[in-house]
């Protein structure tokens, strides 16, 4: 099924040449046909086909998703509008992705997805060494997975350069216990946004996933 028009990356592209609100509200109709309703609808039907293999994953697009609007409180970029339409699937939605989920990032330059824990409570992150470190041989295996690789790429996050002593010799066995996260973040041509199989190629790399959700889940 195809649920974006090549208007989807156009708008985008407009956007990015005058990120602005003033044109904004002039396209905003634009935006309603051709980026929000198909996305809202191809959001709807990624949860569907999730739930399908973890009921956990039974939320509301409006959960998902997130607005378009940057937060630039921050941010020395005040541009107002985010170049990509995105979501979070996990069952605290965008709020909270402590419960391993997916990340939809669809934009001109790139279809993006991850899922893993990348920003892991306190607990959580002691949980996942804890884990490891009883078996180092079963997680070195759930990340050589054939379809893992394949689909998902390697673990990423970012490292430790100390870690406690009772973590020490199972690090030896497999270094990951040092990440601070544990995410993969797959990145794939934008083409496939406006083609037939973009919903297969998610719910593709979510099954290919689930071999780390499931060791993850038994860390909450």
């Amino acid at each position: 099924m195809k649920y974006f028009s090549k208007e989807f990356i156009q708008f985008y592209k407009d956007l990015a040449a005058s990120n602005e609100r003033d044109w904004f509200l002039v396209n905003k109709k634009r935006y309603e046909d051709h980026v929000k309703m198909p996305f809202v609808k191809f959001v709807s039907d990624v949860i569907t086909a999730m739930t399908k293999l973890d009921k956990n994953m039974a939320i509301e697009p409006k959960d998902a998703i997130f607005r378009i609007n940057r937060d630039i409180r921050f941010s020395k970029d005040k541009s107002p509008y985010k170049l990509y339409a995105s979501a979070a699937i996990a069952p605290g939605g965008r709020k909270d992705m402590e419960y391993p989920g997916i990340y939809l990032e669809l934009g001109p330059e790139k279809l993006a997805l991850a899922g893993g824990a990348y920003m892991p409570s306190k607990l959580l992150l002691e949980n996942i060494r804890t884990s490891i470190a009883s078996n180092p041989a079963a997680f070195n295996k759930i990340l050589a997975d054939k379809d893992f690789v394949k689909q998902c790429g390697k673990l990423q996050g970012d490292v430790n350069k100390i870690i406690a002593p009772e973590f020490r010799s199972a690090a030896e066995k497999c270094p990951f216990i040092f990440n601070k996260q544990f995410y993969y973040w797959k990145e794939l041509s934008p083409n496939i946004i406006t083609g037939d199989g973009l919903l297969e190629k998610v719910v593709e790399t979510y099954k290919a996933s689930q071999i780390l959700n499931k060791f993850l889940i038994k860390c909450l």
